[in-house]
């Protein structure tokens, strides 16, 4: 199993590799714009958001949506011990370059049970299915930062569509996410969430 995981993610990052930056661009736009239309983003109140690194799709229009939107916004922070925490961000001011690459927030507000009740997490990924599962950056700690928000929040990978396979080999501590959107497409993975945003009027 663990040779055709990294098969995966192998080709998956060597194509992602070869995309040229306008290419990223247009396609991260589409992309983004399918996650500012779902009925589940506009009812969150909290939106959690990974910042792209090495071609990835961008999340910098989600970010900028939801603070203008009035929503409360938190970006992952490494603590030394390779854990992630989810911090508040007031604005993209409050980023600064992190351990891995990635921008991470500045301050140290983290994201409390409460913002949690509704809640969307914007998930990386370098492989997805269409049942929920995915190959993330090689490093296990955003499977483990899904895993401690113990089922609650509504889990949105972003990918493009060549990086959509058949069948993504699971492990049993890999977290499901529970749509997956690509430049073409919304994908529902049929995965339950324990809690469902609805669209308050």
């Amino acid at each position: 199993m663990e040779e055709t995981r990294h098969g995966l993610r192998s080709a998956a990052l060597k194509r992602r590799r070869a995309l040229s930056a306008a290419t990223c661009l247009s396609w991260s736009r589409s992309i983004q714009t399918r996650v500012l239309e779902l009925p589940q983003y506009l009812a969150a109140r909290s939106v959690a958001v990974y910042c792209a690194i090495r071609n990835e799709v961008d999340t910098r229009a989600i970010m900028g949506d939801a603070l203008a939107g009035q929503k409360k916004v938190f970006c992952p922070k490494i603590r030394g011990d390779d854990q992630a925490l989810f911090v508040r961000v007031l604005s993209e001011a409050d980023l600064v370059p992190g351990p891995v690459g990635a921008a991470e927030p500045a301050g140290d507000v983290r994201l409390s049970a409460a913002d949690c009740e509704d809640l969307m997490v914007i998930v990386p990924g370098v492989v997805f299915d269409d049942r929920g599962n995915r190959l993330g950056r090689g490093g296990g700690w955003y499977d483990r930062a899904l895993h401690r928000f113990d089922g609650k929040g509504i889990f949105v990978g972003l990918a493009y569509d060549f990086q959509v396979v058949d069948r993504v080999p699971a492990e049993l501590w890999d977290e499901k996410v529970h749509y997956v959107i690509t430049e073409c497409r919304v994908i529902d993975c049929g995965v339950s969430p324990k809690r469902h945003l609805v669209r308050s009027h």
